[in-house]
């Protein structure tokens, strides 16, 4: 008996659960749909926002065909959810439980690509097309100063080449007083040396020629690099700004170019090689054969020490050359839609809101899943009797009296067929007889 007392009880609470849901989700229900139709239609303008920002023509036709496509959008997202809202919740098998949230996946997907992307775009689209611009000045000042670098370390062999051509002018002072060879003058190995200090003395003016040049190029950079940081920040359509960015790029495209050009290292390699390679050797002068024999000698150490300074500067040429050249940077202008997928990271919140705008209803589908579940477990084992609600039994005792013929109308049939009926003639008594007879 305390079992089933007991167990008595449960099925009440679980009745009594069942109908208190149900109360609530009848309530809910009253403006669910009302809801439903305001997140499809605000979802719908976003999608419009960003079809149009798609869109080069600004006509008549791309307006209806903007419209169109978010009228669509935003009924194929009030279908879907009212579908899953109402099927979801009322199956029951495992199998069929499965298939539908297959189903609602794969709807949540196509509805990320035909409306949530386009949603972000409208969010966010502006601000993505800044972070491209901003993006795109990072890159050009980084080429600028790399381009720079080289320019400035190939004048940087200006030391080097004077450091060389002192040396051959050291070397020219000691043969002049008769150090070097042993006989003062201004002989053969005099001139050899002149004619190499010559040569770098004009490979050294060509340098410090092209400084002016270099640093010119650098601060023109730095000013088309400061217009393009003040475009991507200024107030106004970002369109029009990007159209003044894409002209201040092809300008520090070029100045990039020029830099690059300037560099002297690739023409100090080849004077360099010409250093050792191309020598005019002068005649011998000497008065004697031992003089001529002197010369001789020494100008062959002369052309040994030539050797090695072309070599070192060469070597210091060629670590100039050698370095990293600058990646070739391209101003590509992108829509704001594109701009969105391509800085997604930088716009999380953004995605993150237009997503929600648009799957927010699976959890509202979930909800009713889970509270249809509660209720079918709170009726589990009650009989049908007891979990009638009162409209139920309303409705049943409506139906009875419908189907049985009201007491009032068989009373009221009563009197009526009795006035119908002739009532026989009673007999009169035998004293009333007698007297009427009289």
């Amino acid at each position: 008996m305390d079992d089933d007392s007991s167990h008595s009880r449960a099925e009440s609470r679980g009745l009594r659960q069942a109908r208190e849901i149900e109360r609530h989700l009848g309530w809910l229900d009253s403006f669910t749909g009302t809801a439903l139709a305001v997140l499809s239609v605000a979802s719908g303008i976003y999608t419009y926002l960003g079809v149009s920002s798609l869109l080069d023509d600004t006509g008549a036709l791309s307006v209806f065909a903007a419209m169109a496509y978010s009228i669509a959008v935003s009924t194929g997202i009030f279908v879907f959810w009212s579908y899953m809202m109402r099927l979801l919740p009322a199956v029951r098998s495992l199998a069929s439980r499965l298939g539908l949230m297959a189903a609602m996946g794969l709807g949540c997907l196509a509805i990320i690509a035909m409306s949530s992307w386009l949603n972000a775009a409208a969010l966010a689209g502006a601000a993505a097309v800044e972070q491209h611009l901003a993006t795109t000045v990072q890159e050009y000042q980084g080429a600028l100063e790399r381009a720079n670098e080289i320019a400035v370390s190939g004048q940087g062999l200006e030391r080097d080449v004077a450091r060389v051509r002192t040396s051959f002018e050291d070397l020219g002072e000691q043969e002049a007083s008769g150090d070097l060879s042993g006989f003062a003058g201004r002989g053969a190995v005099f001139r050899l040396l002149r004619q190499k200090a010559d040569e770098l003395s004009a490979l050294e003016a060509q340098i410090a020629a092209q400084a002016p040049t270099v640093e010119a190029a650098f601060a023109e950079g730095n000013a088309i690099l400061s217009r393009m940081r003040a475009l991507t920040v200024e107030p106004g359509p970002v369109e029009t700004r990007s159209v003044q960015f894409s002209e201040e790029a092809v300008r520090l495209a070029g100045v990039i170019t020029g830099l690059r050009q300037l560099s002297v290292a690739p023409l100090v390699v080849r004077a360099a090689s010409d250093l050792g390679d191309a020598v005019v050797l002068p005649d011998l002068d000497g008065n004697s054969a031992e003089t001529r024999t002197s010369q001789q000698a020494t100008i062959q150490s002369v052309l040994a020490v030539l050797e090695q300074r072309a070599e070192t500067l060469r070597l210091a040429a060629e670590e100039v050359t050698a370095m990293q050249q600058p990646d070739e940077t391209i101003y590509t202008p992108i829509s704001a839609a594109d701009a969105v997928i391509l800085y997604a990271r930088n716009f999380i919140p953004s995605w993150a809101g237009a997503i929600a705008i648009d799957l927010l209803p699976a959890v509202l589908v979930l909800i009713i899943a889970v509270s249809q579940a509660a209720i079918r477990t709170g009726r589990e084992g009650a009989a049908e009797d007891e979990t009638m609600t009162l409209a139920e039994l309303r409705t049943a005792m409506r139906v009875l009296r419908e189907m049985e013929p009201q007491p009032a109308a068989r009373r009221d049939a009563a009197p009526a067929s009795a006035a119908a009926t002739p009532r026989p003639a009673e007999a009169p008594a035998p004293g009333q007889t007698d007297l009427a007879a009289e």
